[in-house]
């Protein structure tokens, strides 16, 4: 196939090549690539599983995922299957550019660049479909999105899609209700070895991560308000009392709101919340969490992010509109002084705290993700085409592959059911002598 000029950053009214390999980073994205590999035990072994068999012989796969070592590790993965990848960015500043760098020096088509603006994020994603995709690889469904506003045509070639993020997956069931999506779609984020580890323990570190490296707060003896108690919030919840934090969460879901009552936080709405707050921090993939009315309530020198996909969660314009003069605390930290004179601290333009403030998840667990997301892809180039449209979740097969996979390259051996115990659970006539 005809690859497009590597790194091309593409804006309004003008178009010129960039080749990241030029800035001289990918002996740094190498150590990177190598450090991040090092840690990710499962995701070798399918490598050199595909290696040996190619499963993804000349598949054309485009891939729009946070441009990260542990990313890079992947997209080599895929390649190694036999794949032709072709990556962008998914979001705007969780590129690593050496890693970008590295990748371009052994020949993956990379369009991404730290700190993109709009324009040229789009222009990237155009970029990854114009390499006309066999299987299609989101973190958000930005790409599956973009491909959609295209005439059904442009959806043809298209086995399949692989969905990484709850908010991704979110707009895709969406779509599927809304009868709009065209082609299979398998929500990786569900996966068990996922959202129970990537979401709980990935993000809750990370986002803890990003916070002090932005800030440099001790977060002990402080408030810390989690929005939001899905598989994320619950892992940033425990973290953040871990490092003795006064941890409050707020829901909508009265179910997750009581599970927080038994984990023993403490549970209220954010109105009530915001007047105490020390730090505030969003992770529920929905919009306005923090609304002007929170905003309003907030004490002086409350430090406000975003570990959800989108920064959609902490309203901007509403912020905009309360505020007298922004400057910068920090890098990655705008001091919003509001007519009232209170100063408000946002972190990473209210983008993932997690990815643009810090690298984003540790690679042990990503580890996980990215094994099911190669086994996945090979699942799709198999029986893509036999899938009608909709959202499907992770084959149990490969779930349970995964698990046992890492749990081998953790030493860690289990029992086995005996033949006698299955046919005991497989009968209703169970019950003692």
């Amino acid at each position: 196939m005809s690859q497009p000029q590597t790194g091309a950053l593409r804006s309004p009214g003008r178009a010129r090549d960039y080749d990241v390999s030029d800035l001289g980073l990918a002996p740094q994205g190498d150590q990177r690539i190598a450090w991040a590999g090092r840690d990710m035990p499962v995701l070798s072994e399918i490598r050199q599983r595909f290696e040996r068999e190619l499963p993804l012989a000349g598949r054309r796969v485009g891939a729009c995922l946070h441009v990260t070592a542990e990313t890079a590790n992947l997209v080599l993965t895929l390649a190694a299957g036999g794949a032709e990848v072709c990556l962008c960015a998914s979001n705007p500043l969780s590129t690593q550019d050496p890693v970008a760098a590295s990748l371009v020096e052994r020949g993956i088509p990379v369009f991404a660049r730290r700190g993109e603006d709009h324009d040229v994020y789009y222009g990237h994603i155009e970029s990854v479909l114009a390499t006309r995709p066999e299987i299609t690889m989101d973190d958000g469904a930005d790409l599956v999105s973009l491909l959609h506003q295209r005439p059904p045509e442009a959806a043809a070639e298209v086995l399949g899609s692989l969905e990484e993020t709850t908010t991704g997956v979110i707009r895709l069931r969406a779509m599927a209700r809304a009868g709009v999506l065209r082609f299979p779609v398998i929500a990786v984020n569900d996966a068990q070895t996922k959202h129970l580890f990537d979401n709980r323990y990935g993000t809750g570190q990370s986002t803890i991560d990003g916070l002090i490296r932005a800030t440099n707060l001790l977060l002990a003896g402080r408030t810390l308000v989690v929005c939001g108690f899905g598989f994320c919030g619950r892992g940033l919840a425990l973290r953040a009392r871990g490092m003795g934090a006064q941890v409050v969460v707020t829901e909508v879901d009265p179910v997750r709101a009581l599970e927080a009552v038994m984990e023993g936080y403490r549970v209220m709405t954010l109105e009530q919340a915001a007047p105490l707050a020390d730090v505030v921090i969003t992770v529920t993939g929905d919009c306005n969490v923090v609304d002007r009315r929170h905003l309003e309530r907030l004490k002086d020198g409350c430090v406000v992010a975003n570990s959800g996909h989108f920064n959609s969660e902490i309203n901007l314009a509403a912020l905009d509109s309360l505020t007298s003069r922004v400057g910068e605390a920090r890098p990655g930290v705008a001091a919003h002084t509001l007519l009232d004179g209170r100063t408000i601290y946002l972190l990473a333009e209210g983008r993932l705290l997690n990815l643009a403030a810090a690298e984003g998840h540790p690679a042990s667990v990503m580890d996980m993700s990215f094994s099911n997301q190669a086994l996945a892809t090979a699942h799709l180039a198999r029986s893509g085409r036999e899938l009608a449209p909709g959202v499907y979740d992770v084959p149990a097969e490969i779930d349970e592959e995964v698990a046992r996979l890492k749990l081998a390259s953790l030493g860690v051996d289990i029992d086995q059911l005996t033949e006698e115990q299955r046919r005991y659970l497989d009968s209703w006539e169970q019950g003692t002598d």
